[in-house]
């Protein structure tokens, strides 16, 4: 089998629902479109990486420059905790769809961390005073099932890679 006929093979394994060769010329340009669209969100993903790093920036600015001078609370520095986690969040996403566009990668564990990393967000700026405690507990809920799927998914190539040696 050629290198070809490998990434064509590896391409169909990971990526069955958008292969690259298909026999309806149709279909093949209407999976080019798909493909294209997500490169112009990769590209506009970008814009919002900017947009909230300048944000982070102004928000910094603006609680610094406030009365008192260059002093914080605690609610401003939750403030700049939140603008930071969601650019974290957004540089992961972008890395969600870099890795969609190159299509021998199913970034499956990205995706949950990324997940992870929202809800968790979401924790760091609960105000406690203002939600209820099934709140809390089905949010406990979500993260420790995204915390056990990413612990099972990082398992899994530990495992194969001890088979392989065997």
């Amino acid at each position: 089998m050629d290198n070809r006929s490998r990434s064509i093979k590896s391409t169909h394994e990971f990526h069955e629902e958008l292969p690259a060769e298909h026999e309806d010329n149709f279909i093949k340009v209407l999976h080019g479109i798909i493909h294209f669209a997500v490169r112009i969100l990769a590209v506009l993903m970008v814009a919002v990486i900017l947009w909230g790093v300048a944000d982070v920036v102004l928000v910094m600015y603006n609680r610094l420059m406030a009365p008192p001078f260059m002093l914080l609370n605690v609610s401003d520095i939750l403030a700049m905790f939140s603008t930071f986690l969601v650019v974290l969040i957004a540089i992961e996403i972008f890395l969600n769809i870099t890795l969609y566009i190159r299509k021998d990668v199913l970034p499956i564990k990205l995706v949950v961390a990324t997940a992870l990393m929202a809800v968790s967000r979401k924790i760091i700026v609960f105000d406690f005073n203002q939600i209820s405690p099934l709140y809390i507990f089905a949010t406990a809920t979500v993260v420790l099932a995204l915390g056990i799927t990413y612990w099972l998914i990082s398992l899994k190539p530990k495992q194969a890679d001890t088979e392989h040696r065997e």
